[in-house]
């Protein structure tokens, strides 16, 4: 009999559709059904999913195994819908509200860290795209229950820690280029490609420019990632101050043009305060870039310490003064680039299908 897989994404951005696409491209072997919800609304949808679901049918028929994504509530879901309750399940941590930075006007918020840490306690396994995000998550739950007065027991972050693993988002094998390529050291195309989003650093990427403008340093500029109606005003302010460095900017609509933008550039560059694994960077590190990121959350698991500047999240400036030094050094030395071999999806294929497997068989 072939193995029924029930995947779940409550809210479905497109980096989660990617994800989902890819595990069922890479699991053929499997008969899934699927069931997401619009990437909007997000208090609703983080709270509210199980009571969106609440009359889908295939939530009443049998499933060898539920796989869902970290917005999901999965402790309610398996309470509406007994049947569930004996259904393995694998909980998929694309990122974890403990360590999402929210803006002023969100801080305090318990309920949506409050789903996350009852999901995971929920679930049989615990799935997360890296180390970084793995670990932010456990020091998340230790602290929030260490502020609790009182009926807190004991044991709750080993039991996550042991149900829990490291399994990232692969990046397709089309992405690799087998040979290194030359790169333009005189004049280096430099490729921010990120969400234009305050988490991102906007404010960091135009510092940083700042600094390269000061030093008379040569470079060609590609501002490119998905925008909003809404979006910080340094995008603006890089647009027009940074006009004759331009080649590319903003959001890339053709999937094949992004592809050669990826292999026309030099650098990958990020000024990101938030990055639970870091694809852009790491799409661009497979098509030949070199990186240059701070030195922080999950770059350090694959982006080589040299390209990797001194973090200052108190002081934008100091940090752009810091990347600037990289930078500079990056051009005398030109390093070639490192390809992260480790996330190619027929690499982490099998390790996939095996973590499906065993929970399969109640292993």
């Amino acid at each position: 009999m072939t193995p029924r897989i029930l995947l779940l994404s409550a809210y479905d951005a497109a980096s989660h559709q990617r994800w989902r696409n890819q595990l069922v491209a890479m699991c053929p072997d499997y008969h899934w059904q699927t069931l997401t919800l619009p990437p909007r609304f997000f208090q609703w949808r983080i709270r509210g999913n199980p009571v969106s679901w609440l009359a889908e049918p295939c939530l009443s028929q049998p499933w060898d195994l539920i796989v869902a994504t970290s917005m999901v509530d999965l402790a309610t879901l398996r309470g509406l819908h007994p049947q569930l309750a004996t259904t393995p399940c694998l909980l998929y941590m694309h990122e974890n509200q403990f360590a999402f930075p929210v803006s002023e006007q969100q801080q305090g918020r318990l309920e949506p860290q409050m789903v996350n840490l009852y999901s995971a306690l929920a679930a049989d396994a615990v799935a997360f795209n890296s180390a970084w995000n793995r670990d932010s998550f456990l020091r998340g739950v230790d602290a929030l229950l260490n502020k609790m007065p009182d009926a807190v027991p004991p044991g709750v972050v080993q039991a996550l820690t042991e149900k829990s693993r490291v399994l990232p988002v692969p990046i397709e094998n089309r992405l690799f280029v087998d040979q290194g390529r030359a790169l333009n050291w005189r004049c280096p195309h430099l490729l921010w490609n990120h969400r234009w989003e305050y988490d991102k650093g906007p404010d960091r990427l135009l510092a940083f420019l700042q600094a390269l403008e000061g030093r008379s340093m040569p470079f060609h500029l590609s501002v490119v990632g998905e925008g909003f109606r809404r979006y910080p005003e340094a995008f603006d302010q890089i647009h027009q101050q940074f006009a004759g460095h331009i080649k590319h900017w903003g959001y890339v609509e053709s999937r094949d043009g992004y592809d050669r933008l990826l292999r026309e550039a030099d650098i990958v560059l990020s000024t990101a305060l938030h990055d639970f694994q870091g694809l852009a960077v790491l799409e661009a590190m497979a098509s030949g870039c070199v990186a240059l990121v701070p030195d922080r959350l999950a770059y350090r698991e694959y982006v080589p310490e040299p390209c990797r500047y001194r973090s200052d999240e108190s002081s934008p400036e100091a940090e752009a003064r810091a990347a600037a030094d990289c930078l500079e050094q990056i051009m005398v030395d030109k390093p070639a680039s490192t390809s992260p071999d480790a996330w190619r999806a027929s690499r982490l294929a099998g390790r996939y299908r095996a973590l499906l497997d065993d929970l399969i068989a109640g292993r």
